[in-house]
């Protein structure tokens, strides 16, 4: 299985059987998108930047709220959460999804907005690869992102939602959250290859390009 970061919080997620668009984003947030094809398209709230699934080819399933699903063989289960830390008073529902790929799992949080409750965690159980937004202001900062990692338990972390120079929105930049977790500068992939058998034995994080 291939991840491939297009930016914000919008992966490539390239299976042997299925791939997956999550979170597409309209051309003014400031990344190019560039059309990509895809099976299924996870969408974790309406709000625009997370929610152009126009801009994604291959006439794909849309999965756009909780439920359990089942698509090209890939499993996906949407869970219920908030995009912020006041129950969705400000900014009003998020979902996270749990996708079994490849015999990898994924938990991608979308713009999670608070910690999660001891139900969310035991809900979600064991991830393999969490998509993690890292930025702050309309999401978890870096100090709750390093909470979410403990609570989850992921083996392979890979930050989203962050500051970078093409993004035109105002977000903490990811070296902040890597600050936070004791890591020094890293190196962005252009793609994140993983299989069952090469899964870290512990907790990685992997910082990937656009």
């Amino acid at each position: 299985m291939d991840v491939f970061w297009l930016g914000h919080s919008c992966f490539r997620i390239k299976g042997k059987r299925a791939t997956i668009v999550t979170d597409p984003f309209p051309p003014d947030l400031g990344y190019a998108l560039g059309e990509p094809a895809a099976d299924i398209v996870t969408v974790s709230h309406q709000h625009p930047g997370h929610s152009y699934v126009s801009g994604v080819s291959g006439s794909p399933h849309n999965i756009i709220g909780p439920g359990e699903y089942e698509v090209s063989g890939v499993l996906i289960i949407g869970f219920p959460t908030f995009h912020d830390a006041e129950k969705g008073a400000r900014r009003g529902k998020n979902n996270v999804y749990l996708m079994e790929i490849d015999g990898i799992t994924i938990c991608h949080l979308g713009d999670l907005g608070h910690t999660l409750d001891t139900e969310q965690v035991e809900d979600i159980d064991e991830v393999d690869v969490l998509l993690l937004p890292v930025g702050g202001v309309s999401t978890i900062d870096a100090v709750s992102a390093a909470e979410t990692i403990r609570q989850i338990e992921p083996k392979v972390v890979i930050p989203m939602h962050f500051k970078t120079p093409e993004l035109k929105r105002e977000l903490d930049p990811v070296e902040k959250f890597l600050k936070e977790m004791g890591i020094g500068q890293v190196e962005p992939l252009p793609k994140f290859s993983i299989t069952p058998s090469s899964l870290p034995t512990s907790p990685q994080v992997v910082l990937l390009s656009y």
